[in-house]
């Protein structure tokens, strides 16, 4: 992955960038009064390789100038049909209100479809106001199922599947 939205480079994690991802996560999450869990629903930042890397999923950083600022990723998943859940998708306060998450959602929504998969799931905190407005507003219907502790609410989304030709 490897795209631009603004003046925002949207690329790949790379091994170098797991202290900053990390930081920026757990800035955001502090922020709503949600706390960092290295050993439980945030061990996929620290282990990234583990969970998105060799499963095929994909795990990607937004960075401004030098900085990282934001994080979005997607790994398969054992739930649904054909599945992927969304994960990690955080944007610092400063970045935020300019169209950033949406473009990410849409970015993962078209990797995500392209990778043939059919299902995203997506994990949160009623609390976080603006993922959820943004959520429901692409589509993402509440279900039920919630495995992540500090989250009270879950989203599904099926996605169109390409019609497939016979010659």
């Amino acid at each position: 992955m490897h795209s631009y939205c603004q003046d925002f480079l949207i690329r790949d994690w790379q091994p170098l960038d797991r202290p900053s991802a990390a930081a920026v996560i757990q800035q955001v999450l502090a922020e709503y009064g949600l706390q960092w869990e290295p050993e439980e629903a945030d061990q996929d930042v620290v282990e990234v390789e583990k969970y998105y890397q060799q499963t095929g999923g994909e795990f990607w950083v937004v960075v401004q100038g030098t900085a990282i600022v934001g994080t979005a990723a997607y790994y398969p998943i054992a739930r649904g049909e054909k599945a992927v859940e969304i994960r990690k998708m955080y944007l610092l306060p400063s970045v935020r209100g300019r169209g950033l998450g949406s473009y990410l959602l849409e970015e993962l929504e078209k990797a995500i479809t392209a990778a043939g998969w059919q299902q995203i799931w997506i994990e949160t905190a009623t609390v976080l106001e603006g993922a959820v407005y943004l959520y429901e507003r692409r589509g993402y219907l509440p279900t039920t199922g919630v495995e992540t502790t500090r989250c009270d609410r879950i989203y599904i989304k099926s996605l169109p599947q390409t019609p497939t030709t016979n010659y």
